[in-house]
């Protein structure tokens, strides 16, 4: 695989490297690395140490793609006990890091299906990546969706996903000339229908946002979160990752738009309405610096938990299913269903898929204009039940 030379890399200060600094071989620009990039990174398939850093922690894009294959092949540097099959994965998962720069979210799942993946495969005596076949892989997806002691049956749309990894697992060793070819070229995930996204009517989002006790600090987070997600479409993760400073400049003027990092690292501008505008400036004033004072610490993080610290992902969906029950709505509510509804009422309000696109930052309008089927279907819904010709 060749490697570009306007592929950012890590780079070191020495001292502790933490790799802290990304920097472009062709701009020669720095910028600060993600914030939940680790450190230090070992990097499985390179010898311990390499002139192209002070520190000895060789960069990524230091070797010609045929030097990486062997190294990989052979390396346990950093990974003294692993097999063969192991070390190729954590390479695949550097590669998804540095050179195709996937979010934090979208490689820890890589991680976890393909460590189980892993694990299946030295169940059945295979450590070694090359020494895996299409009847192999056929076998693993029929015991995810029959499962075992330790896993219940997968449902279709997971047992894609994990396929999918699979498969991109294996083009990565091909491609690095670890095996001759994929052994997972021909075996493809399960057909899954394809399902609407679940959105909930304008009537229960008020349910939802009335439901939130706004008289305490912990009550305006969750008023702020909810405002915010369902006002701009963000992703949780977007919301999460946002800082203090990411707001406070937009609260004094209407005309600037919040700026998010989405998958990918993409950046887009989204408008911030004046329900979320108004709802997050009193969470500033009134409710973070109670929250930040009762917990002895400070936090750059916009949302923040009761002991000071970032408002993790999972705490904020627990943050939202609780709301939900608390506003007596039966359906399931998740972070996606206020990103969801965002889309599908815009639609509904007559706003272009293109725009849409736009504000969910999706790559593609196909991902986006599933959303005008559920507006469709919604339309279909309200004939059947209001016109006299569309009762049998």
């Amino acid at each position: 695989m060749a490697l570009s030379s306007t592929v950012k890399r890590p780079i070191c200060a020495c001292t502790g490297c933490r790799w802290s600094i990304w920097s472009s071989s062709s701009t020669g620009v720095r910028s600060r690395a993600p914030r939940w990039w680790p450190a230090p990174w070992h990097w499985p398939w390179l010898s311990s140490r390499d002139a192209s850093t002070s520190c000895g922690r060789p960069t990524p894009t230091g070797l010609p793609a045929g030097r990486r294959s062997n190294a990989i092949a052979s390396s346990t540097d950093g990974y003294p006990s692993s097999s063969r099959l192991q070390r190729v994965v954590k390479g695949y998962l550097d590669h998804l890091v540095v050179e195709r720069g996937l979010a934090r979210n979208t490689v820890a799942a890589y991680r976890r299906d393909l460590a189980r993946y892993a694990a299946w495969l030295t169940q059945q005596g295979i450590d070694d990546i090359a020494d895996v076949h299409s009847s192999d892989i056929e076998a693993y997806q029929m015991s995810l969706a029959s499962g075992d002691a330790e896993h219940p049956a997968l449902a279709t749309s997971s047992i894609a996903r994990m396929i999918v990894a699979v498969r991109a697992l294996h083009a990565f060793a091909a491609a690095e000339s670890l095996t001759p070819d994929s052994p997972a070229a021909d075996v493809s995930p399960p057909g899954i229908g394809k399902r609407l996204p679940k959105a909930l009517s304008i009537g229960e989002v008020q349910q939802l946002l009335d439901a939130v006790d706004r008289t305490t600090p912990v009550g305006l987070r969750d008023a702020a979160l909810l405002e915010l997600l369902y006002g701009t479409g963000a992703r949780i993760s977007e919301a999460t990752d946002l800082d203090v400073d990411d707001v406070t400049r937009l609260l004094d003027d209407p005309e600037l738009g919040l700026r998010l990092i989405g998958k990918g690292n993409k950046e887009r501008i989204v408008p911030l309405g004046s329900y979320a505008r108004r709802a997050l400036e009193a969470w500033l004033v009134r409710g973070r610096p109670a929250i930040i004072a009762k917990a002895g610490r400070t936090s750059p993080a916009l949302f923040v938990n009761t002991r000071g610290s970032r408002l993790s992902r999972q705490s904020a969906w627990g943050i939202i299913r609780s709301c939900a029950q608390h506003a007596g709505i039966t359906t399931e509510v998740s972070p996606h269903s206020l990103r969801h509804s965002f889309a599908t009422h815009l639609l509904d309000g007559g706003a272009d898929v293109r725009v849409v696109q736009e504000l969910l930052g999706h790559a593609s309008v196909t991902t986006t204009q599933i959303y005008t089927e559920v507006t469709v279907e919604h339309l279909r819904e309200v004939y059947r039940s209001a016109h006299p010709r569309a009762r049998a």
